[in-house]
């Protein structure tokens, strides 16, 4: 079997894990195919100003319908909200830490107006100025490496990532603060990876095996809210599935890029009608973008 992956350290790093767990299962070796997007290119750009649908997955679908590789492994927050017609989400490993982290030489409580934060996301460009933070914002691109060295050792003052990346690259040592989840909440999907076949792959059932079904239906709901809206990293949309006492929860916010709260809403209910409960929220938003 040959995996499709983007070359940043994380994405290897999630990568060989997901083969690992597999050889497991198979006892046969997984060749890994480095494929470059067109995300990877592009360096300066702030990403919500620019058309992302499949930014980050584009050129690793067409090797996948193409048949140059059997699976792609993928974060699950970079997928487009509709894929391809001829191919699936086969698995959702148990997630990691969906919660965003500060990583800075100060608390959350001491960056002061005036700080410099750097963010190339609206979403959480908006909950700064939510919380009347009044930061210097300044546009940061990198892997997760260059963004922290940048927030530590240039003249920024901090920036905010994903808890799950520094996780799964053992760099929670620079973590200052963990936000909760209702503080800033995470982008749709963020802690988890989706594993991709085609449709008519005969290794899909053994990729199924991979799949945690508490994750896939968390992170499905999620997606289904942008997916009712039709919107991507163009707007500041937070929103964070759990199960908590056998009961599914979903809450989603929408705010503006200056930080005001145009809605948020808690929907629960069964796990099994998860994607519903989602898209219940992505109507109630579409009043509102």
């Amino acid at each position: 079997m040959i995996v499709g992956t983007r070359g940043s350290q994380l994405a290897l790093a999630q990568t060989k894990q997901v083969c690992a767990d597999l050889s497991k299962i198979t006892g046969e070796s997984i060749d890994v195919e480095i494929i470059k997007t067109k995300g990877d290119k592009i360096t300066t750009s702030q990403l919500y100003n620019m058309d992302s649908k499949g930014l980050f997955t584009k050129e690793l679908d067409i090797a996948l319908l193409e048949e140059e590789v059997d699976f792609t492994v993928h974060s699950f927050k970079d997928l487009p909200t509709e894929l391809d017609e001829d191919l699936e989400i086969v698995a959702v490993p148990k997630r990691e830490a969906p919660n965003e982290v500060l990583i800075s030489k100060k608390d959350w409580n001491e960056l002061g107006p005036g700080s410099k934060l750097g963010t190339s996301s609206l979403r959480r460009e908006a909950f700064c100025n939510h919380y009347n933070k009044e930061f210097e914002l300044k546009p940061i691109r990198g892997n997760i490496e260059t963004r922290i060295q940048k927030a530590l050792e240039s003249d920024l003052d901090a920036t905010i990532m994903a808890q799950a990346g520094l996780k799964r690259l053992n760099l929670t040592k620079y973590i200052k603060n963990v936000f909760p989840l209702d503080y800033i909440t995470p982008p749709a999907g963020q802690g988890a990876l989706a594993i991709i076949t085609r449709k008519d792959s005969d290794i899909k059932g053994v990729i199924s095996k991979l799949n945690d079904y508490v994750s896939m239906q968390e992170v499905l709901a999620e997606k289904k809210v942008l997916e009712e809206l039709g919107v991507g990293c163009q707007w500041p949309i937070g929103a964070i599935a759990r199960m908590n006492d056998n009961e599914f929860n979903i809450y989603s916010i929408l705010l503006t890029k200056e930080g005001e709260i145009l809605k948020e809403q808690t929907e629960k209910g069964s796990i099994r009608n998860a994607v519903e409960l989602g898209g219940r929220i992505g109507k109630l938003f579409g009043d509102y973008v």
